[in-house]
């Protein structure tokens, strides 16, 4: 009888500050840094498909750090930008899971993926999923997973053009308004 490989111990990511990938000339997928929300909020509020209710509003800026400073402090989120001479020009959100279906395997969710509407159609966003997909490597991931509002054509090709398959449906309950 075969021994079954034991799941590897819960951790988090141990992978976490930088990212090697980078084709692009000059840039770089890097760990998010609190001065770095004036720039994520500005591209999350370009969002027209989202409905997230982002907004570049300063009284909203108390909501965004607490929310920034509760993603830095967590073992397994890490929220990510894509610069390009020292602009922040896309970001996205990682997060770990164990699970115990797939026989305890990890997934790696990956979450709000955002290039700024003006570095659109460049590579950027292809190279952060690249790049969170390197983190699930490195972390043994039995599967990487994200959802994409039904809405984003678009989006969905790009997803699939990259390896992502639409094998389930997903449902969401708002439980504030915004």
């Amino acid at each position: 009888m075969n021994a079954a490989r034991p799941a590897p111990a819960f951790r988090p990511f141990a992978w976490k500050r930088t990212c090697p990938v980078s084709d692009i000339e000059g840039l770089m997928i890097r760990e998010a840094r609190r001065d770095d929300l004036e720039a994520l909020i500005a591209i999350f509020a370009a969002d027209d498909l989202g409905g997230h209710g982002d907004t570049t509003d300063p009284e909203a800026y108390g909501d965004y750090r607490a929310a920034f400073d509760a993603i830095a402090a967590s073992a397994n989120d890490t929220l990510y930008v894509a610069e390009l001479d020292g602009m922040v020009v896309g970001t996205f959100q990682t997060s770990y899971t164990r699970t115990l279906t797939g026989r305890g395997g990890a997934v790696l969710t990956i979450e709000a993926v955002q290039t700024h509407p003006d570095w659109r159609s460049r590579g950027i966003g292809a190279k952060m999923i690249a790049a969170a997909i390197e983190k699930a490597r490195a972390e043994d991931c039995r599967l990487v997973q994200l959802m994409s509002n039904r809405s984003r054509a678009d989006a969905h090709r790009f997803y699939e053009r990259l390896g992502f398959t639409p094998s389930h449906r997903g449902f969401k309950m708002k439980l504030k308004g915004l």
